[in-house]
Protein backbone atom coordinates (compact mmCIF):
# COMPACT_ATOMS: atom_id res chain seq x y z
CA UNK A 1 0.00 0.00 0.00
CA UNK A 2 1.71 3.80 -1.14
CA UNK A 3 -0.30 6.17 0.89
CA UNK A 4 -1.21 8.96 -0.43
CA UNK A 5 -0.28 12.70 1.12
CA UNK A 6 -3.42 14.99 1.94
CA UNK A 7 -2.90 18.33 3.07
CA UNK A 8 -5.50 19.56 5.70
CA UNK A 9 -5.45 23.36 6.32
CA UNK A 10 -7.91 26.18 6.95
CA UNK A 11 -7.53 28.96 5.19
CA UNK A 12 -8.77 32.29 5.36
CA UNK A 13 -9.77 34.60 1.78
CA UNK A 14 -6.74 36.17 1.54
CA UNK A 15 -4.77 33.06 1.88
CA UNK A 16 -3.74 33.54 6.10
CA UNK A 17 -3.26 30.16 7.84
CA UNK A 18 -2.15 31.65 10.87
CA UNK A 19 0.03 34.62 13.05
CA UNK A 20 2.20 34.10 16.11
CA UNK A 21 2.64 30.95 15.63
CA UNK A 22 -1.32 29.91 16.28
CA UNK A 23 -4.66 30.08 14.66
CA UNK A 24 -6.48 33.72 14.02
CA UNK A 25 -9.67 32.40 14.57
CA UNK A 26 -11.88 30.14 16.34
CA UNK A 27 -13.87 27.61 14.72
CA UNK A 28 -14.78 24.95 17.02
CA UNK A 29 -16.76 23.26 14.16
CA UNK A 30 -13.14 23.20 12.27
CA UNK A 31 -11.58 21.45 14.66
CA UNK A 32 -14.40 19.06 15.05
CA UNK A 33 -13.69 18.12 10.92
CA UNK A 34 -10.30 18.32 11.82
CA UNK A 35 -9.42 15.63 14.66
CA UNK A 36 -12.28 13.36 12.18
CA UNK A 37 -10.31 13.83 8.88
CA UNK A 38 -6.82 12.78 10.45
CA UNK A 39 -7.83 10.31 13.21
CA UNK A 40 -5.95 7.24 13.07
CA UNK A 41 -3.12 8.53 10.27
CA UNK A 42 0.65 9.68 10.84
CA UNK A 43 0.70 13.45 10.82
CA UNK A 44 3.70 15.63 9.40
CA UNK A 45 4.64 18.59 10.68
CA UNK A 46 7.11 21.09 11.17
CA UNK A 47 8.28 21.98 14.53
CA UNK A 48 6.27 25.52 14.90
CA UNK A 49 3.52 24.04 14.51
CA UNK A 50 4.24 21.07 16.90
CA UNK A 51 5.23 23.77 19.27
CA UNK A 52 1.66 25.19 18.70
CA UNK A 53 0.02 22.43 19.57
CA UNK A 54 1.93 21.65 22.66
CA UNK A 55 1.39 17.97 22.80
CA UNK A 56 0.82 14.72 20.88
CA UNK A 57 -3.12 14.22 19.52
CA UNK A 58 -4.66 11.49 20.90
CA UNK A 59 -5.21 8.82 17.81
CA UNK A 60 -2.55 9.97 15.32
CA UNK A 61 1.01 9.70 15.27
CA UNK A 62 2.87 13.24 15.07
CA UNK A 63 6.49 13.39 12.55
CA UNK A 64 7.87 16.58 13.71
CA UNK A 65 10.63 18.06 11.09
CA UNK A 66 13.00 19.82 12.34
CA UNK A 67 16.43 21.40 11.21
CA UNK A 68 17.67 21.55 15.30
CA UNK A 69 19.73 18.09 15.94
CA UNK A 70 19.00 18.58 20.03
CA UNK A 71 15.04 19.07 19.50
CA UNK A 72 12.93 16.37 21.26
CA UNK A 73 9.46 16.15 20.82
CA UNK A 74 8.15 13.63 23.83
CA UNK A 75 5.35 11.09 22.41
CA UNK A 76 6.11 12.25 18.75
CA UNK A 77 8.80 11.05 15.85
CA UNK A 78 11.33 13.55 14.97
CA UNK A 79 12.48 13.87 11.93
CA UNK A 80 15.63 16.54 10.55
CA UNK A 81 14.57 16.60 6.72
CA UNK A 82 11.71 15.82 4.52
CA UNK A 83 12.08 12.70 2.95
CA UNK A 84 12.99 11.36 6.49
CA UNK A 85 9.69 12.27 7.72
CA UNK A 86 7.99 10.58 4.30
CA UNK A 87 9.74 7.80 5.43
CA UNK A 88 8.61 7.76 9.05
CA UNK A 89 5.22 8.34 8.14
CA UNK A 90 5.48 6.09 4.99
CA UNK A 91 6.49 2.96 7.70
CA UNK A 92 3.71 4.60 10.50
CA UNK A 93 0.55 4.65 7.73
CA UNK A 94 1.62 0.57 7.13
CA UNK A 95 1.61 -0.13 11.08
CA UNK A 96 -1.31 1.61 11.36
CA UNK A 97 -2.94 0.64 8.48
CA UNK A 98 -3.99 3.89 7.00
CA UNK A 99 -4.30 5.02 3.59
CA UNK A 100 -3.03 8.64 3.58
CA UNK A 101 -0.17 10.57 5.35
CA UNK A 102 -1.56 14.30 6.58
CA UNK A 103 0.15 17.18 6.18
CA UNK A 104 -0.76 19.46 9.02
CA UNK A 105 1.84 22.39 8.37
CA UNK A 106 2.80 24.99 8.74
CA UNK A 107 3.66 27.00 5.44
CA UNK A 108 6.75 25.94 5.22
CA UNK A 109 5.60 22.10 5.56
CA UNK A 110 2.59 22.80 3.05
CA UNK A 111 4.53 24.32 0.33
CA UNK A 112 7.30 21.97 0.53
CA UNK A 113 5.52 18.87 0.22
CA UNK A 114 2.92 20.29 -1.96
CA UNK A 115 4.04 18.86 -5.66
CA UNK A 116 3.57 15.34 -4.23
CA UNK A 117 0.19 16.77 -1.95
CA UNK A 118 -2.84 14.54 -3.71
CA UNK A 119 -5.81 16.05 -2.12
CA UNK A 120 -6.55 19.19 0.04
CA UNK A 121 -8.89 19.11 2.73
CA UNK A 122 -9.45 23.26 3.07
CA UNK A 123 -11.42 25.18 5.15
CA UNK A 124 -12.23 27.93 3.65
CA UNK A 125 -12.60 30.65 6.51
CA UNK A 126 -14.89 33.86 5.64
CA UNK A 127 -12.03 36.21 6.87
CA UNK A 128 -9.43 38.68 5.37
CA UNK A 129 -6.96 38.82 8.19
CA UNK A 130 -3.55 39.99 9.14
CA UNK A 131 -1.17 37.04 9.24
CA UNK A 132 2.36 36.17 9.26
CA UNK A 133 2.12 32.54 7.76
CA UNK A 134 0.05 32.09 4.34
CA UNK A 135 -1.05 28.85 2.78
CA UNK A 136 0.97 28.55 -0.86
CA UNK A 137 -1.41 29.50 -4.08
CA UNK A 138 -2.42 27.19 -6.22
CA UNK A 139 -2.78 26.65 -9.59
CA UNK A 140 -6.25 26.15 -11.22
CA UNK A 141 -5.05 23.97 -13.92
CA UNK A 142 -3.72 21.62 -11.29
CA UNK A 143 -6.69 21.35 -8.50
CA UNK A 144 -10.17 20.53 -8.95
CA UNK A 145 -12.62 20.93 -6.68
CA UNK A 146 -15.00 17.68 -5.92
CA UNK A 147 -16.79 18.68 -3.02
CA UNK A 148 -17.95 21.49 -0.93
CA UNK A 149 -20.10 21.87 2.15
CA UNK A 150 -20.65 24.88 3.77
CA UNK A 151 -22.63 24.53 7.44
CA UNK A 152 -24.27 26.95 9.70
CA UNK A 153 -21.88 28.21 11.78
CA UNK A 154 -22.08 27.55 15.16
CA UNK A 155 -22.66 28.94 18.56
CA UNK A 156 -18.31 28.58 18.84
CA UNK A 157 -17.40 29.59 15.41
CA UNK A 158 -15.80 33.34 14.97
CA UNK A 159 -16.82 33.21 11.28
CA UNK A 160 -18.84 31.85 8.28
CA UNK A 161 -16.47 28.88 6.95
CA UNK A 162 -16.90 25.90 3.99
CA UNK A 163 -15.61 22.64 3.88
CA UNK A 164 -13.75 22.16 0.60
CA UNK A 165 -12.44 19.12 -1.00
CA UNK A 166 -9.79 19.71 -3.72
CA UNK A 167 -8.06 16.85 -5.88
CA UNK A 168 -4.88 17.10 -7.80
CA UNK A 169 -5.74 16.36 -11.53
CA UNK A 170 -2.55 14.97 -12.33
CA UNK A 171 -3.02 12.34 -9.33
CA UNK A 172 0.42 13.81 -7.52
CA UNK A 173 3.92 12.59 -7.47
CA UNK A 174 5.00 9.34 -5.79
CA UNK A 175 6.40 10.25 -2.42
Amino acid sequence: MNPKLVAVVARARNGVIGVGNGLPWRLSSDLKRYKARTWGRPMIMGRRTWDSIGRPLPGRESVVVTRNPDFAAPGAHVARSLPESLDIARRLASEMGAPEIIVAGGAEIYRALLEKTHMIELTEVALDIPGDAHFPELAPEEWEEIARETPPRGEKDEADFSFVTLRRRSGGKEI
